[in-house]
This record gives C-alpha cells, sequence and structure tokens, in this order.
C-alpha cells in the first residue's frame, strides 16, 4: 500500500482547489476527468520511481505535494488538450521542474507552470488556439472564442460574464469568485502569503492601467484584462508557491510586482496569448537573489544602527 507524506499545508491548497476544480466539472463534464485520470496517477508514479531510484529505503516516498503539482498542471489545460501531451507535461514537470532539483522543497521553479509551459512552447497549435471546443456548459458542446482571444479582437466583454465565470478558457482560469474565495482561505490560514497575491495584482492591475491611459494602440480595459486569463489564478495558486517564492516580507512584494507586470507586458506586446506562465518562471528566477539582496540591506542596516 501506498502511504504519503502527510503536509497540512498542501492539503489546504488542495481543499482550496476543490470548488474551482467542481466548478470547472460543471463547465466541462467527463473530459475533464478523463485528463484528470491520466494526469495525477502520472504525477503519483514519476515521483514515485524518482524517490524510489534515490532512496530505496524510503517507505513513504511520495508527498502530498505532488497532488497539488498534479491538480494545478491539470486545471491550467485548456479542454481541448489532448490526454498524451497533457501526459508528457506532468511527466516533464514532475520530472525536471522537480526531482532533478533533489525532489520536494528543492526545486527553484514551480514544477506544474514548468510543465505547462513546456506543452504550450512544444505544442502550440493545442495550446494557443483561444477556442475551446469540449465545454458541455450545461450539456451543450461549444465552440467559442475565449474572453483574451476576444480582447485581441477589440471586442467590449461584459464583466458580469467574466465575474461568474460561465465562459471559455483553461480549466481553472474562470471561476473568479471561487478563486478569490480561495485566496481568503490561503491567507486565513497562513498557507498563501497576501504579500505575493496583492503585489502580482497591482503589479498586474497598475500596468495595465498604464498602458491603456497612455493610449497604447490595442491595449486592453484595465478591469477586463485583470478578469479574463489566468492571472487571477495565477496570482493566487502559482505565485505563491512557498518553494519557489521569497520567503523574506520584501521580496516577496518585489517578487509579485515582477510576475503581474510581466504578464502583463507578454499579453499585450507578443504573439503569445497568455503571459502569466512565462512571468512566474522568471519571477521563480530571481526569488532567491531578492532575498539574498534583502538580507544583505537588512545587515548592513542592522551594522549601522
Amino acid at each position: 500500500m501506498l502511504v504519503f507524506q502527510k503536509q497540512l499545508m498542501m492539503r489546504r491548497v488542495l481543499l482550496a482547489l476543490l470548488p474551482v476544480f467542481a466548478f470547472a466539472f460543471y463547465l466541462y463534464g467527463f473530459r475533464l476527468l478523463l485528463l484528470t485520470a491520466v494526469v495525477i496517477p502520472a504525477a503519483v508514479i514519476t515521483e514515485f520511481i524518482f524517490e524510489k531510484i534515490r532512496k530505496p529505503e524510503k517507505k513513504n516516498p511520495v508527498t502530498e505535494a505532488v497532488f497539488v503539482t498534479g491538480f494545478l498542471f491539470l486545471l491550467s489545460l485548456p479542454p481541448e488538450a489532448p490526454w498524451w501531451i497533457a501526459l508528457i507535461g506532468i511527466v516533464f514537470a514532475v520530472t525536471i521542474g522537480k526531482e532533478v532539483f533533489g525532489g520536494f522543497g528543492r526545486n527553484v521553479f514551480n514544477p506544474a507552470i514548468s510543465g505547462r509551459l513546456f506543452i504550450y512552447i512544444t505544442f502550440p497549435n493545442f495550446m494557443t488556439a483561444g477556442f475551446v471546443s469540449a465545454g458541455n456548459f450545461g450539456g451543450d458542446a461549444v465552440t467559442a472564442a475565449t474572453p483574451l482571444a476576444l480582447l485581441r479582437q477589440g471586442q467590449t466583454l461584459d464583466l458580469l460574464n467574466l465575474g461568474t465565470g460561465i465562459h471559455p478558457g483553461s480549466f481553472g482560469e474562470s471561476a473568479l469568485v471561487l478563486i478569490l474565495l480561495a485566496a481568503v482561505y490561503l491567507i486565513a490560514t497562513k498557507t498563501a502569503s497576501y504579500r505575493i497575491i496583492l503585489s502580482t495584482l497591482a503589479g498586474a492591475g497598475l500596468f495595465t492601467t498604464a498602458l491603456y491611459l497612455a493610449g497604447v494602440p490595442n491595449a486592453f480595459p484595465p478591469l477586463h484584462s485583470l478578469a479574463s486569463g489566468s492571472i487571477l489564478f495565477v496570482s493566487v495558486f502559482y505565485a505563491t508557491d512557498p518553494v519557489s517564492a521569497p520567503k523574506k516580507p520584501a521580496a516577496q512584494w518585489i517578487y509579485g510586482f515582477l510576475i503581474g507586470t510581466t504578464a502583463m507586458l507578454i499579453r499585450q506586446f507578443s504573439l503569445f496569448g497568455e503571459g502569466t506562465s512565462f512571468a512566474v518562471l522568471l519571477g521563480n528566477t530571481f526569488a532567491s537573489l531578492f532575498d539574498e539582496l534583502l538580507k544583505k540591506k537588512t545587515q548592513k542596516e542592522t551594522a549601522a544602527a
């Protein structure tokens, strides 16, 4: 019998993801369950193999954190993603994003984002279409443009519709109210850093507002931009990863602001429809540097005092 390493913090994240998962099932039905049946077992098996190779004597080699990686990766997928691409992505996420660094607590980059970005670049025809065709939406299959695709076409979106989440997109990105409630829960239980969540959204909001007020051609309206795509989901669940994010409070403000502004910069000016994955990996790259620079600054201030 496989026994998992118990991690209370990871269980809280899974609990926060549960309503988002349920809403995704309401929108996309058994398509979500099919990919779940591929992604979650593959994540567990991959970690089990690597941990057993590293430490054969270990009785419980698999952490509960692997379920967080699996569900975060799963909910970042577009509903039309083929199962074999999902399989490749999650194996990459656990192997390259986590295990090559030594397993849980040692990874530099967020594993789920690493896997998502890998298949995003490797299989762009499947991942960047801007349309979904596997949705049920109450039982009726649809093919419709995502909100970001419509914004790029210059269309005006209904904020109420964006808020309720009844629109196409990646599995987990559209349930805005549920994501906000998850943020409150994670902050209240000290599972996620409110500094990172607020600074990520502030960076995204201020940057997109500046572009809009400056009259940049095709700049997205700020509120519509924040309510579209995965910026809210990323701010709450990805940017706050305790392993790949900075530890010092001041560094967390800088880190989140970097992710938010970078995401909007890529979204507005690049060929990619969404910039959040790139932005999180960029933030992960500088996370330890931010901690180190602020540590040295604190030491100098203490010595001067």
